[in-house]
């Protein structure tokens, strides 16, 4: 280990200050004796032990400057030591690099993007309050009136407490109907509501859901058809949610269509050995504007609100549409022309597939 090049110095500098000391406390007992009357038993201690602190004070100063070199040597030994890995370390390559950025580019980008997401949701959420809010108020006000003038005497008179009782119990139903709507949706969303997936009939759901609404449509003057719905052709998908699927769109169909239209339900041209086949419900009604297109299957949205409450509709039948098809990695496709009618449709897993 190489040593410290001040220590000459230092020795040189200690060995002065010693030496003054010495001459100094010489200088200093002798004046005292000479001029000062105190007996020497008192004045040589104190002397001593001026001479002694001086003698302590350079001794701490040369062990505090061993130390310190010490120190220094031990810092300057890690410094190189240091030095000597760092050259000995690979420099980090270029592509390396690059990937490193790349990665941490797409890190940020992911992370904003979950940020916006939690914004929207954030948003729907306030707006879902509000909607679900005014939707639940609707019919329990109208029920509540209905109620009251039953109570303020319209009980007695038998033609108009038929028809209120009439409205109150619609009012009912339509609170039935949105609370069933909005457990389903809940459900779905997230994520307690699973898929059962099963090989079924399609063509025997698809007569369920058209018998279920015959009445309806015939109330509305609206014609229900079926086209290219093979009896025997099996699908893979959950047949109750899918069931639900058809009834929300030809409900919709109905609703928004015109007196003598008509309702369209079928098959799009498929073969055999074709993964997937295409479902459609194509109406005749009063169609959707472009600029509504992306926004039918919100919560509570409404092409015509007076036309929806009229009819008694919720808003939610779409949503509930995308979420079960989204459940089974499928897609809602929709085609629409004001005053010409809207085509619904979407892909189901062909469970009779033939491989060629």
């Amino acid at each position: 280990m190489n040593k410290p090049k001040n220590r000459p110095y230092f020795r040189l500098g200690f060995r002065i200050a010693s030496a003054t000391s010495l001459v100094v406390t010489g200088i200093v007992l002798f004046v005292t004796l000479l001029h000062v009357p105190y007996p020497l038993s008192v004045l040589i201690p104190a002397i001593a032990g001026v001479a002694s602190f001086m003698s302590a004070y350079f001794i701490t100063v040369r062990l505090l400057d061993d130390r310190f070199n010490r120190v220094m040597l031990a810092l300057k030994g890690l410094q190189q030591k240091l030095f000597d890995d760092e050259r000995e370390l690979e420099p980090i390559p270029k592509d390396e690099l690059d990937d490193i950025y790349s990665e941490l580019l797409k890190a940020s980008v992911t992370i904003e993007r979950e940020i916006q997401r939690l914004t929207r949701i954030e948003s729907y959420r306030k707006e879902f309050i509000g909607d679900i809010s005014h939707e639940l108020k609707t019919p329990i006000f109208a029920i509540q009136g209905f109620i009251e003038t039953l109570m303020d005497g319209a009980l007695e008179d038998e033609t108009v407490n038929r028809e209120f009782l009439r409205k109150a119990m619609r009012n009912v139903n339509r609170l039935m109907v949105l609370i069933r709507n909005l457990m389903d949706i809940s459900r779905l969303e997230t994520g307690d509501m699973k898929p059962e997936i099963q090989a079924f009939v399609l063509h025997d759901v698809i007569l369920e859901v058209i018998e279920s609404l015959q009445i309806k449509a015939g109330q509305e003057k609206v014609s229900l058809h079926l086209h290219n719905i093979d009896k025997y052709l099996k699908v893979n998908a959950d047949r109750n949610q899918i069931r639900q699927v058809f009834i929300n769109l030809t409900e919709n169909a109905i609703k928004y269509n015109r007196p003598g239209g008509s309702v369209h339900i079928g098959l799009k041209p498929f073969t055999r050995s074709d993964p997937r086949i295409t479902v459609y419900i194509r109406d005749t009604g009063i169609g959707i504007e472009g600029r509504d297109l992306n926004r039918v299957t919100e919560r509570f949205f409404r092409v015509d609100k007076s036309r929806s409450r009229e009819k008694g509709g919720t808003g939610l039948g779409l949503a509930i549409v995308k979420h079960i098809l989204e459940s089974h990695d499928e897609i809602l496709t929709i085609e629409s022309k004001p005053r010409e009618g809207s085509t619904f449709s979407f892909t189901l897993s062909n469970a009779e597939r033939v491989l060629g």
